[in-house]
């Protein structure tokens, strides 16, 4: 986990780096393609923080978005079309030839960035997105910027320019597991969510933000990932929670922790949204970090960004950037034993 240099090579011949980045009581390794975090330790805990694999071939074949930025929107957008500016916007439609998903089929977490800066202590990777890829109007130039200290404080910073409008909306897709178990289920996960969206069966949300109350998705005081069962299995989180309707100063919105190893993880964001993914689609066939075996629900998901479709749904968060503009979004995870 140490070593810092080449990782791999992208299909076209690239060098994929690898960057190990210390402080704070841990130790993260962030790859250049995709923004990737590969792997996360943390002091006196003797396991991988995340999901991810020790060689690069396995993230072309295997990986559903291990530790990566999507975009340049991350997540869903109904029927990969919108309107904007009075304009009717086609994308891709690379989920189940349907919608669009994490900016297409080559979108930003399948690609290759360029390195900025580093220090011991941080890493800055940079991408240019070109008007045109995937059906996105504009050039987009974004930054990933990862960073520990501070007493086990992960912090990851966005940003992003255009020079025309589209929609941009970064989150960061690790998948957790704070023990090194099969599976996250005994995890507990606390949401500081009011209101979530409910989804059709395509994971498109419908419209409207309902109360979290009395439903399996009422996160406000803590209970086990594995709490609430649908068809005898545990039930299929994959759903925004609705933090706020704007991007405002960072703070906590999420708490996980495992009783086995006593480590937490807290999450704060400027974030007006985060999708709560439970794994429950993992398969995966290869060994992962430590030769682990990742199958259902092995790790789970909290991607803060901006709601789902909100490009089709007025009474969503922004997710519109226009130039002169500058997005930031930022989150930190924050570990500790105890």
């Amino acid at each position: 986990m140490d070593a810092n240099g080449t990782f791999g090579r992208t299909k076209t011949g690239e060098e994929v780096g690898r960057f190990t980045i210390r402080g704070g009581g841990l130790v993260a390794s962030i790859l250049t393609y995709g923004a990737v975090i590969q792997d996360l330790r943390l002091d006196g805990h003797d396991q991988p923080l995340v999901l991810g694999f020790d060689n690069f071939e396995n993230y072309l074949a295997w990986s559903p978005y291990f530790g990566a930025t999507p975009g340049r929107c991350a997540n869903r957008i109904a029927k990969g079309r919108f309107e904007l500016d009075g304009a009717l916007i086609e994308l891709e439609k690379n989920e189940k030839g349907i919608g669009h998903l994490h900016g297409g089929s080559d979108g930003i977490a399948k690609r290759n960035w360029r390195l900025l800066e580093r220090s011991d202590s941080h890493v800055r990777l940079a991408i240019t997105d070109p008007e045109g890829r995937a059906g996105y109007p504009g050039n987009a130039e974004l930054t990933a910027t990862y960073s520990v200290g501070d007493q086990g404080r992960l912090t990851v910073r966005y940003e992003a320019r255009t020079d025309r409008p589209t929609p941009v909306n970064l989150c960061q897709h690790s998948y957790f597991n704070l023990d090194g178990s099969p599976d996250i289920l005994g995890h507990e996960l606390s949401i500081s969510a009011e209101s979530y969206l409910p989804v059709d069966a395509e994971t498109i949300p419908t419209g409207e933000d309902r109360p979290v109350e009395a439903t399996p998705f009422d996160f406000r005081r803590a209970k086990p990932v594995g709490t609430e069962q649908l068809d005898g299995a545990a039930f299929p989180y994959d759903h925004n929670f609705c933090l706020s309707h704007q991007r405002v100063a960072k703070r906590p919105v999420a708490r996980l922790r495992s009783p086995l190893s006593g480590v937490t993880m807290e999450v704060l964001t400027t974030e007006p949204g985060m999708q709560f993914y439970a794994g429950f689609k993992i398969r995966v066939p290869v060994p992962g970090l430590e030769g682990k075996t990742y199958g259902a629900n092995a790790g789970l998901c909290l991607e803060t960004q901006v709601w789902p479709d909100a490009v089709n749904h007025e009474t969503f968060p922004n997710a519109i950037l226009r130039p002169g503009e500058k997005l930031v979004q930022e989150t930190d995870f924050v570990f500790s034993r105890g």
